[in-house]
């Protein structure tokens, strides 16, 4: 499969250094695989959240760690987003949705403004460590229709980046996902050879993922339009 590469990855790589947001599925992954690739120094950053699937993206996200050897990294707690309530991701109230590939608007499972958060923790790190590079594995065109994870969203956040950090510092935004769709992402991933099986998508929090919630479904369908077997095991009852 000949995957596009829309976001001119080759006009924005380089740089002193790269933080990478890593949160441990296989978009943030591949990703993660890239910037690997690309960048002369990199750093991983989890933000933990209050996600219900904590600790299984915790866990990729220090697999993939150690995959790459990656030593500098690191798992920030922002627990206070979580505790603002408001997603199905977050809010227990809330049940998961079963998946709805086809739904319009935005599902009861986006986090309000959660990855400006993301980019703002990784925006301090990288001037911390004199970094000029974030990357993020937002996907627009395939995805659950999440108003930030478009790639507009990142320019503006740049201009903001620019506003605020010290003269000099350049900091770019680096999407090398966003325009793709889930079977050119399993496709790059595979040629780069990302261990999908040290990865987590599942919204729900348990030793197989779930099959049945929107994320699930959309790597299931990845996987399928890549021609290759997802290496996670998946509960044939729906329950993780």
């Amino acid at each position: 499969m000949l995957v596009r590469d829309p976001d001119n990855i080759e006009k924005k790589i380089g740089g002193k250094g790269s933080v990478v947001l890593v949160s441990g599925g296989m978009d943030s992954a591949v990703t993660g695989a890239m910037a690997v690739r690309e960048s002369p120094r990199v750093a991983f950053l989890h933000v933990r959240y209050g996600a219900r699937a904590q600790e299984s993206e915790e866990r990729a996200f220090r697999n993939l760690s150690l995959h790459w050897g990656v030593d500098r990294k690191r798992v920030v707690d922002l627990t206070s987003l979580g505790s603002l309530g408001g997603s199905a991701l977050t809010d227990r109230s809330i049940d998961v949705p079963p998946a709805n590939l086809d739904a319009e608007g935005i599902p009861s499972t986006y986090v309000p403004f959660r990855n400006a958060h993301f980019l703002s923790i990784a925006t301090s790190w990288c001037e911390i460590l004199r970094f000029d590079r974030i990357w993020i594995g937002a996907v627009e065109e395939d995805s659950s229709g999440y108003p930030d994870c478009r790639r507009i969203f990142y320019d503006a956040f740049e201009e903001a980046i620019r506003l605020g950090t010290r003269p000099g510092a350049n900091i770019r935004i680096v999407t090398p996902v966003i325009h793709l769709n889930k079977g050119e992402i399993v496709a790059e991933g595979i040629r780069l050879g990302v261990p999908f099986e040290h990865t987590w998508s599942c919204y729900r929090e348990g030793n197989r993922a779930c099959g049945r919630c929107d994320s699930c479904a959309l790597r299931l369908r990845g996987f399928s339009l890549a021609g290759v077997r997802d290496p996670l095991e998946y509960d044939p009852s729906g329950n993780p």
